[in-house]
């Protein structure tokens, strides 16, 4: 199935309040790289931006007012990602929104299999900040160019995001693809062995530890295997 990584950007935080979609952005992979098949358009909101929004993204209508409407790249969009599964960042909000703007033209509701990576990153991340800058840092991808959210630029990070959470690579550029070559065994007479080196926790990292198990065992009702170990 074809994968295709997928961000907005509104004018406002929810679509019953008559909000709309002012940038749309979906981008291919092709395996596990990302491919240039992309699809990027600003979009005129017909309707004036929420100052917090604005806040998140700088669009503004002013500069909105001449773009396309989504009336009017709607076939194209819909084209682009028929028979794909979409890979989406708190997918609710997204599919909400496009799904409102495809009603607004008596258009049925997408149907795409969606892959929400907020929900998997709680699911392996119990407890911590799984925010797409939080997942940057956390998989070390830059995101320095990111001060202000945009549906492109976001994207492209969430490719490289979820390329790492799925341990499939942490690089766009592909290389953990590269094939590796097998280096024969050595075996040494030599039966002494290099002084073992210990390096001991710091307590910083002993309360992450410990912060972590306790993560854990909340997030599995008491059955952390491991605090069960500690206690014995």
């Amino acid at each position: 199935m074809r994968r295709i990584v997928l961000d907005t950007e509104t004018t406002g935080l929810d679509p019953k309040q008559g909000h709309r979609v002012i940038e749309l952005a979906a981008i291919e992979l092709d395996g596990r790289k990302v491919s240039l098949r992309r699809f990027h358009r600003y979009l005129n909101p017909e309707r004036e931006i929420d100052a917090g929004a604005a806040a998140v993204h700088g669009l503004t209508y002013e500069r909105l007012q001449n773009e396309a409407r989504f009336a009017d790249i709607v076939s194209s969009f819909l084209e682009f990602i028929e028979g794909a599964e979409l890979i989406i960042h708190n997918a609710p909000f997204d599919i909400g929104f496009l799904n409102h703007e495809l009603e607004l033209l008596s258009l049925p509701p997408l149907q795409n299999a969606v892959t929400d990576t907020l929900k998997v990153a709680r699911e392996m991340h119990p407890g911590k900040k799984n925010s797409l800058d939080a997942l940057c840092s956390r998989y070390e991808i830059d995101n320095a160019h990111r001060t202000l959210h945009g549906a492109l630029l976001d994207t492209e990070l969430l490719a490289e995001v979820y390329f790492a959470m799925t341990r499939g690579q942490k690089s766009l550029l592909g290389e953990d693809d590269a094939p590796k070559t097998r280096q024969p065994a050595v075996l040494s007479d030599d039966a002494s062995r290099p002084k073992l080196r210990v390096l001991q926790a710091s307590a910083e990292e002993l309360a992450d530890h410990a912060q972590q198990l306790a993560d854990i065992d909340k997030a599995s009702k008491g059955s952390c295997l491991w605090l069960q170990l500690e206690g014995a």
